[in-house]
């Protein structure tokens, strides 16, 4: 039996909404992709993976907020 995780079909359907044209998209178009990118953001959050993403981007800050200064 086939089983598809949520998050990898989430993920497949904001690579598809992302690689079309900016002029063809409508106001509504957008504010559905945002949705579900953070869908799919709430899935990835508590996984080890997305654990790693957190520490990555907290590492990144960090590091500009120290050069600033």
């Amino acid at each position: 039996m086939l089983t598809i995780d949520v998050a990898v079909l989430l993920a497949v359907i904001v690579v598809w909404r992302l690689r079309r044209r900016t002029e063809a998209r409508s106001r509504f178009d957008e504010k559905l992709t945002v949705v579900i990118v953070l869908a799919l953001g709430v899935l990835i959050a508590p996984t080890p993976a997305g654990q790693g993403i957190l520490n990555i981007v907290g590492q990144l800050a960090s590091g500009v907020t120290q050069a600033s200064r």
